[in-house]
């Protein structure tokens, strides 16, 4: 399932693990984590794709997805 949700991943030095933190679902801060940049992602999907299941079976509202800009962001 593709969706318009953020996901950030980011290494952790002391876990030795990639994590994964979904941005509009912030009652989590990091929601799995993964070996690998992959399996984070992949993991991050699941999760995500569970949270809207959720959402959805309880009749609740889902968050706006985080919208940037269209044109590509300029770096310094």
């Amino acid at each position: 399932m593709k969706s318009r949700y953020s996901m950030v991943i980011q290494w952790s030095d002391e876990d030795e693990l990639y994590l994964v933190h979904l941005p509009e679902f912030p009652w989590q801060h990091f929601v799995t984590h993964g070996k690998t940049y992959e399996e984070a992602a992949k993991q991050g999907e699941e999760v995500l794709e569970t949270f809207i299941e959720m959402f959805q079976e309880e009749g609740k509202s889902l968050p706006e997805p985080i919208a940037y800009p269209e044109k590509p962001l300029k770096v310094a």
